[in-house]
């Protein structure tokens, strides 16, 4: 490596845990990735060359596929991405540093799983309904319709914030019924920011490995009952990124 070089981490396993052969890390070229073992703990790691930015895209992938796979197969405890340090020592001196922390969430997670539901909104269909539900909404609607911009401005504003609050109502309906129904299939969920005004629900829970497969049944039946309206994903299994607060402490 050309440059000055440092140690990127990307989660906490125990020290019985080492990563594929295949395992890709960050950087251009990929660094190899390795496992540094500190007791009953350790971090995965991988080289790189301090004067090249990691935050591209393809580190993203390569960062969230290593602790993805990483935790089909063992607990880990990701940490932030993009924590970098100056070498094995600091490796060593974090393990140290947070071992009692660290082995606790690791056996918190031992056979669990994250999955997580985002919907969104079809947006036609939401605004029907909206508008079926409000005469008033309905009312500013009809008058802006066809209509120029300056000439309705007053009228556009006040239908705006209307629809607003609306779905942030409806938002909150969805997510709150989410988590009533596959609560009792999860150990816990936590209730993500919407990254889109059309988003419907974003909910991360945490699921026993051994009932994965239920999990996943009543989400699909939940989302069958509501496809009219919102469209959802599950994404999963995953590593436990919503569920740790041990990706904070370094970096």
């Amino acid at each position: 490596m050309a440059g000055p070089s440092g140690m990127f981490v990307y989660g906490i396993v125990p020290a019985d845990v080492e990563p594929t052969e295949d395992a890709v890390g960050v950087g251009d070229p990929p660094g190899e990735v390795t496992a540094v073992v500190h007791g009953e703990l350790a971090a995965l790691v991988s080289e790189v060359d301090l004067e090249q930015p990691v935050g591209r895209p393809v580190d993203l992938t390569a960062y969230q596929e290593l602790l993805d796979g990483t935790a089909a197969v063992a607990p880990v405890v990701p940490v932030r991405f993009g924590t970098v340090v100056t070498g094995t020592d600091a490796v060593h001196d974090l393990l140290d540093a947070h071992r009692d922390r660290f082995r606790a969430a690791l056996d918190e997670l031992d056979g669990r799983t994250q999955y997580t539901v985002r919907g969104r909104f079809h947006e036609s269909e939401l605004m029907g309904a909206l508008l079926a539900e409000n005469p008033g909404a309905a009312d500013l609607a009809e008058q802006v319709r066809g209509q120029p911009e300056a000439a309705s401005r007053e009228q556009r504003i006040r239908l705006g914030e209307i629809i607003s609050q609306a779905v942030e109502l409806r938002r909150e309906a969805e997510t709150r019924e989410l988590v009533d129904v596959l609560g009792p299939v999860a150990v816990t969920s936590t209730v993500r920011p919407p990254g889109h005004e059309m988003d419907a629900m974003h909910v991360s829970f945490l699921v026993d490995v051994d009932r994965a497969d239920e999990f996943a049944v009543v989400a699909e039946e939940f989302a069958g009952q509501r496809r009219e309206l919102v469209r959802m994903r599950l994404l999963g299994p995953l590593a436990p990124y919503d569920f740790v607060d041990a990706h904070h402490l370094a970096g």
